[in-house]
């Protein structure tokens, strides 16, 4: 098995950040961060009012991200999850290395770290994960869930339930708005066979934060994400040129805009661009739930919203070959 070199273990005994994380300047959060007096705020939406569906919407038309409140999804189910989460990350490295992933013997869900490869400038970012299927059971290998801390899998498997049901109700709040039935978005997405995949990102302190990223710039490759935090700030949003902070409201979820979801909706609604950063003091943790189509499931402009005047955007394509140009950043 693959040794995983983790960033949780280095950041423990540096005094100054390796170069090989330090940033472009161009990139690096003290110069390019909004520091003015009043930026402007990402939507909170609270899903039980009656214009939540038309807000949504308007969020992701804007800003491809939002926050909600109001989404039933119960506190002690939120926090098992944090516990459970953070319990794997206070465990020996020798028994999180158990778990770990390597894409070359075909184990491509587990525990890993940025530490493997750079991106193209060899820039490494400062985080360690763990993440695996939780939905649909076809597509679940509890062989590489954790064993421990106790009560992972249950922890897990709640908390995917009520990511189901949330997730449904946002595809179809999101569809309604763009003139198309309730269903229309799950069923573009593969319907029951949609994929759900359940990460934690631990983020530990690092040396110079102003110089470094927890995660590079990006979109997501999925539908949607369903974003938990903890209440350390770290998530950056781009727009009209700038890097704003997500500031942290207690008991909302972060629901970031896919690429698929923009591809779906002939670009109506945009795929955010999004970083991390980190923090000198503190550890900084997330939960993210990435809402995929099947491997082999065609997603490309709904028909209802292509036209004449609003000829299609993108091509259809089925989502493992999606995938596999954007992670090699090949053409699409």
């Amino acid at each position: 098995m693959a040794e995983v070199q983790s960033v949780q273990a280095l950041a423990s005994s540096l005094g100054a950040l390796p170069p090989e994380f330090v940033r472009p300047e161009h990139e690096q959060p003290r110069a390019t961060t909004f520091r003015g007096a009043a930026p402007p705020e990402i939507p909170v939406v609270d899903m039980s009012s009656p214009d939540a569906g038309r807000r949504m919407a308007e969020a992701a038309a804007e800003w491809g991200i939002f926050q909600v409140v109001g989404h039933g999804v119960p506190a002690d189910a939120v926090a098992a999850l944090q516990r459970v989460g953070r319990g794997f990350f206070a465990l020996p490295q020798e028994e999180k290395q158990r778990y770990a992933m390597d894409p070359g013997e075909g184990r491509t869900e587990g525990y890993g770290s940025t530490l493997r490869k750079g991106d193209l400038e060899g820039k490494k970012a400062w985080a360690d994960f763990l993440f695996h299927n939780v939905a649909p059971p076809a597509a679940v290998n509890h062989a590489v869930w954790p064993e421990s801390p106790e009560g992972y899998r249950d922890a897990n498997e709640a908390y995917c339930g009520h990511m189901v049901r949330l997730t449904r109700e946002l595809f179809g709040r999101l569809s309604a708005e763009l003139g198309l039935d309730e269903g229309a978005m799950a069923e573009a997405f593969g319907g029951d066979d949609v994929v759900l995949l359940q990460k934690i990102n631990f983020y530990p302190p690092c040396p110079q934060p102003e110089l470094a990223l927890g995660l590079a710039p990006h979109t997501d490759m999925s539908t949607l994400t369903v974003l938990l935090s903890d209440e350390v700030q770290g998530l950056q949003v781009f727009k009209d040129g700038c890097w704003y902070d997500v500031n942290y409201v207690p008991g909302a979820l972060i629901i970031h805009i896919g690429d698929q979801i923009e591809i779906m909706s002939n670009g109506r609604y945009k795929a955010v661009l999004h970083r991390t950063t980190v923090s000198r003091e503190k550890t900084r943790m997330s939960w993210p739930v990435f809402v995929e189509p099947p491997p082999e499931h065609v997603v490309g402009p709904h028909r209802q919203l292509v036209a004449d005047e609003f000829p299609a955007k993108y091509k259809a394509k089925k989502f493992k070959d999606y995938k596999y140009c954007k992670i090699n950043k090949l053409p699409q």
